[in-house]
């Protein structure tokens, strides 16, 4: 088998598709400055800020191609060998929405690496669905019993959805 190092098509488009393209940075629901395809940083190593000027889908799709190099460089790193395209495309994708530190300490990516087939693995991407900045919603978000504590995340739709089809890409044959 040969050891995978870079994102498929697949992972690229459902990157894409969940980050969307924004020509204007706008703040993600971490209330992080962004722009483009889920870009906090440029190039040149800067930080977006909310005063930064437009840019254009071409320089965004460029920015993500030098971002991935990064994730797909940790996923190469922490991950087994023998992961196939599919599953190497989902876990950067996780990476490069959940961080490299979170994927690195992750039970997901220890399940990955003791039985890279395990269905448990499914649960494992689920388990990442919640964020935003603990604004109160009246909802008990993290399942601990208690109603908006003090930094309680919640659970996003998107989150759910994104998580799921990064599950469905790590499985699909």
């Amino acid at each position: 088998m040969t050891k995978i190092t870079k994102t498929g098509q697949a992972g690229i488009d459902l990157i894409k598709s969940f980050e969307g393209f924004r020509a204007k940075p706008y703040l993600c629901p971490a209330k992080v400055p962004t722009i483009g395809y889920g870009a906090t940083y440029y190039s040149d190593g800067k930080k977006v800020t909310m005063a930064d000027k437009e840019i254009s889908e071409s320089v965004a799709v460029k920015l993500l191609m030098e971002m991935l190099v990064t994730y797909e460089k940790s996923v190469d790193t922490f991950c087994i060998d023998d992961i196939n395209q599919n599953q190497f495309d989902a876990l950067v994708s996780f990476a490069y929405n959940a961080g490299v530190g979170n994927l690195k300490s992750s039970t997901l990516l220890k399940k990955v690496n003791v039985n890279f087939n395990d269905p448990a693995i499914r649960l494992e991407f689920m388990k990442w669905v919640n964020g935003g900045d603990g604004t109160k919603n009246g909802v008990d978000d993290d399942g601990d019993g208690l109603v908006d504590e003090a930094g309680e995340r919640q659970r996003l739709k998107g989150l759910v959805k994104r998580r799921t089809a990064e599950a469905d890409l790590y499985f699909k044959k």
